[in-house]
């Protein structure tokens, strides 16, 4: 691959099917290098991009090697570096072992290559467990009322801490906010933090939304699942089925409805089983999209309790044809491997809506352009506190109360 001479350039990690890529080519940033490890995203890749340069296990490269496979010269910098690293070890519905988790390690791996590559500008995209995980994971048989005072490696946020702290003396300004994708003009309640970190200039605004279901903001509303899938002919898709067990009871329900909505009290029970009596209001049950609102967030197998996608009128889970173009993918983009590798590819890419904004967000830096104040207030999420300024306030309280409480402990013993 050729690189022309004042290019914005990108150097991609942890890079899926190409759906954030996709979405700052979008913007005019030419990417060098892909770096993926599952096979089938692998083929996916080579089969739209034959000309892109893929690497495999960050751990197994040296900052030179990448430089060198991506076209770079020896002390050549990219505009960009962007990454998704692995983010089971933050999720929410995991463990939470951070750093601990080998593929924390990875993330680590992650930030220390931004410093040896030195980029004007790196993402780092993450779940929102990100915001809250814990450099050190204690177990809940060792939390309670009567536990020892948390160490400040083990407060929630203390992960992402510690890669704030590191990219500051790498001498990198960051900044980051949780984002629903659906403000960007994707037809997906879909959130993601989105860390910034800039080498050249004070922190980097946060991205510029595109669309709301805020009136006061003057915005187009958020994209719908009709508008994504129009178009798209039933006999030119494929995906899986559900089961005849589950199916019986999707036959009952229309548009936007779940198993709350089922006919009668005793068929809700029988549908549910065991998780009738969960807590929680386990609303991915049975559920089916609404034809006039976004797609809630894809998932990486539409067809397994507790996180169903059904069409809204078709007794069948979405299709990977639709999974497309609720990511936004165009429709000649071809997904390699399995079915279910396929669903997992598309449904854990980020939107190409929310990868555009963010080149856009990064040009404007570049040029110097400020970002419009109108948006200082936007609720970028369903979320609180979830921003760099506001994050930072919280998590310094948190450092504060555990000290003093670590100061009582050592007084009292």
């Amino acid at each position: 691959m050729t690189k022309r001479k004042n290019d914005l350039t990108s150097l991609s990690f942890f890079s899926g099917c190409l759906g954030l890529d996709l979405g700052l080519e979008k913007t005019g940033i030419h990417q060098l290098l892909a770096s993926e490890i599952d096979k089938s995203a692998v083929m996916t890749i080579k089969r739209n991009k034959p000309e892109l340069p893929v690497i495999g296990d960050l751990l197994d490269y040296k900052a030179a090697e990448i430089r060198k496979i991506a076209g770079l010269a020896p002390k050549e910098s990219p505009t960009l570096i962007v990454g998704g690293p692995p983010c089971q070890a933050f999720s929410t519905a995991g463990k939470r072992q951070a750093f601990t988790d080998p593929r924390g390690n990875v993330f680590l791996k992650y930030v220390k290559l931004i410093d040896q590559l030195t980029p004007e500008y790196a993402v780092i995209e993450n779940v929102r467990g990100l915001l809250s995980a814990a450099l050190k994971h204690r177990p809940l048989s060792e939390r309670g009322r009567n536990s020892e005072p948390y160490s400040e490696d083990e407060l929630p946020g203390s992960a992402l801490n510690h890669v704030i702290t590191q990219l500051n003396r790498y001498g990198y300004s960051v900044s980051f906010n949780l984002y629903n994708s659906a403000n960007f003009g994707v037809p997906q309640v879909r959130e993601r933090v989105i860390l910034i970190a800039s080498r050249e200039t004070d922190r980097v605004p946060y991205l510029t939304p595109t669309h709301s279901n805020q009136e006061e903001y003057g915005l187009p509303d958020w994209k719908t699942f009709r508008e994504a899938v129009k178009g798209l002919r039933e006999n030119q898709m494929h995906g899986i089925d559900f089961s005849k067990k589950r199916l019986k009871y999707f036959e009952m329900l229309g548009p936007g409805q779940y198993w709350k909505h089922l006919p009668s009290e005793k068929i809700r029970q029988e549908a549910m089983g065991a998780s009738y009596l969960s807590g929680g209001g386990k609303t991915g049950f049975y559920r089916r999209l609404a034809w006039d609102s976004p797609s809630p967030t894809l998932v990486t197998h539409p067809a397994m309790p507790a996180t169903e996608l059904g069409h809204p009128t078709k007794n069948r889970p979405l299709t990977i044809e639709e999974y497309k173009r609720i990511q936004q993918f165009p429709d000649e983009w071809e997904i390699e491997g399995s079915i279910l590798n396929q669903y997992k590819q598309v449904g854990n890419a980020v939107p190409i809506g929310l990868g555009e904004a963010l080149g856009k967000t990064i040009l404007n830096n570049l040029q110097g352009k400020k970002t419009n104040e109108k948006y200082r207030n936007f609720e970028y999420s369903r979320y609180k506190n979830t921003d760099d300024l506001s994050w930072k306030g919280l998590y310094g309280e948190s450092v504060r109360k555990a000290r003093f409480d670590l100061m009582q402990l050592d007084f009292l013993n």
